[in-house]
């Protein structure tokens, strides 16, 4: 009898709406396509967050201001609870689950989420008081008017981080049960809360309205629903205290290491702010340079993401002696780096190649003109070169997490940022903030390399698992494609917007063909691959 077509279309859409179900337990397949989509939308959003705040406050001592305002809030955060609470929350709560000690592990929640909401909400009062002083001393270039918008903004945002961690805690439970819907909708609800924070308040209070939208994104994205996730999935905190908690302390042991180390990751933002701080408009249009560069790296932030309760599983395995058995877990990690590898690779010769034409089509407009545009993309095309080694790490960190061992990656962390502030002086004092962009991608390579030698030196992650075969096919083909964007370029010397729009469509299809047919050619297996995918994958997962 004959397939009723109506029925199988009808079937498949089910099967693929199925994954945007907040109850849906994922595979790691669908986990890392959802969270793929979502960082893609999400970034798409904050593109056009940027671009309104660009076109309404330019590129100035305002918006410096602005972005600068985040950074003690974030500090708090980081050095109070690692900056990774879901981090450590899924390894932990992972072996509870696996163990069969749910109940557990949700009073171990209980206990911790009540402990640190004192510690931070503590810290936070105390950071309100000190504002003024950290704002002055950390960035010196700033006139007293600017410092004291700065000062402003920060103690808008400062009570957001006892929301976020609250909310990565929660978020935490889903995770461990695979269910990734809301983690894929937070980040969204976070910056049109900015968005609509300026639409309805910038002209009364002006840019601190962008604080107040944060705000707002916050309480109603990574906190609320969040909670609202976790209750529906029989999870019911409890207010409790217990110092004596065995989930406390392992917490404690995995999130110390975090919380006493420094990573590269947080500090690179942070280092160019306190040495661009006296060129005017500088932090800003770094700021908005990186945001639009890690467009394409919060992808491997996403498949990092979804991939850290799969490895977490992997890594609790063990063989018939009692041994850990890392075999599975070091073939994810390496097929994981691979594909984002040769990923990256591909892209980053779009984003050389288009680094201007895209920055003036999105940006230029209203109080952002073509100068600051034309710097913004001297700073973005500096920044996509490291596009590999940014979302290779995150990669590699979340392989360390996974195997419950947060000290090695803080230790390296450290060393780096350690050796890399150097760099980072020396190259402002020669090239200004040029040069800082340039320390940034030095920075994140050593970090890199460091965390996959570890890897290997620990048995954990061979390096030499790495498909290196597809990853010179990729190299390949992003040289090639490269180089046709730029002959490409010369042949077709277009300028303003339209000329920019359709240069940018035709010079994606250019790199698109060329990258594809280079890789068929050399008989690379990542076109069919990623058909493959598309095809198949997410309607039976």
């Amino acid at each position: 009898m004959a397939e009723d077509p109506s029925a199988a279309s009808s079937s498949s859409w089910s099967g693929v709406l199925r994954v945007f179900r907040p109850s849906h337990k994922h595979t790691a397949f669908t986990a890392t396509l959802l969270l793929m989509l979502s960082a893609f939308l999400s970034r798409i959003i904050g593109l056009v967050r940027v671009k309104y705040i660009a076109y309404l406050f330019g590129a100035g001592s305002q918006t410096d201001a602005f972005n600068s305002a985040f950074q003690l809030p974030d500090m708090l955060a980081y050095f109070l609870v690692g900056g990774a609470a879901s981090v450590t929350f899924v390894t932990m709560l992972s072996r509870y689950r696996e163990t069969g000690r749910e109940e557990d592990g949700t009073r171990a929640m209980s206990v911790i989420l009540t402990s640190m909401l004192l510690v931070l909400g503590g810290a936070i009062l105390l950071a309100e008081l000190l504002a003024p002083v950290y704002v002055r001393w950390w960035f010196k270039g700033f006139t007293p008017e600017q410092a004291a918008l700065c000062t402003s903004m920060t103690r808008i945002l400062l009570p957001g981080q006892l929301l976020f961690f609250a909310g990565g805690v929660f978020g935490s439970v889903l995770l461990v049960r695979k269910q990734f819907a809301l983690q894929a909708i937070t980040p969204l609800v976070y910056n049109l809360g900015i968005i609509f924070g300026g639409v309805l308040l910038a002209r009364t209070v002006g840019i601190r309205s962008l604080a107040w939208g944060a705000m707002a994104g916050i309480f109603i994205g990574p906190f609320l629903m969040n909670a609202i996730g976790a209750h529906r999935s029989g999870v019911v905190y409890r207010p409790l205290l217990d110092w004596t908690n065995p989930g406390l302390r392992e917490w404690i042991r995995l999130s110390v290491p975090l919380m006493l180390g420094v990573s590269l990751v947080s500090f690179d933002s942070w280092i160019m702010n306190y040495f661009a701080s006296a060129d005017h408009g500088a932090i800003t249009l770094l700021t908005y340079a990186k945001n639009l560069f890690t467009a394409p790296v919060a992808l491997g932030q996403a498949a990092g993401a979804a991939s850290l309760p799969f490895l977490a599983s992997l890594a609790t395995r063990v063989q018939e002696n009692g041994e850990p058995d890392l075999a599975a877990f070091a073939r994810n990690v390496n097929a994981s780096v691979s594909r984002i590898l040769a990923f990256s690779f591909l892209l980053t010769a779009w984003m050389l190649g288009l680094a201007f034409p895209a920055v003036d089509l999105i940006f230029r407009g209203g109080l952002f003109h073509r100068n600051s545009a034309s710097e913004m993309a001297a700073y973005f095309a500096i920044f996509s070169i490291s596009l590999c080694f940014w979302s290779a790490q995150t990669l590699y960190a979340r392989a360390f997490y996974a195997a419950g061992n947060t000290l090695a990656p803080m230790v390296a962390g450290t060393l780096v940022v350690l050796v890399s502030l150097p760099i980072y002086w020396s190259l402002y004092r020669t090239h200004g903030a040029t040069g800082l962009a340039i320390a940034s991608d030095i920075g994140i390579a050593i970090q890199t390399v460091t965390l996959g030698v570890m890897l290997d030196r620990r048995k954990m992650v061979k390096l030499s698992g790495l498909e290196f075969p597809e990853l010179a096919r990729s190299l390949l083909a992003t040289v090639i494609s490269y180089a046709a964007i730029c002959l490409l370029r010369k042949v077709m010397p277009l300028s303003g917007r339209w000329g920019d729009l359709l240069l940018l469509l035709v010079a994606t299809a250019l790199w698109a063909a060329v990258a594809f047919s280079v890789l068929k050619v050399t008989g690379s297996q990542l076109p069919n691959q990623v058909l493959a995918r598309i095809r198949n994958k997410p309607i039976s997962a």
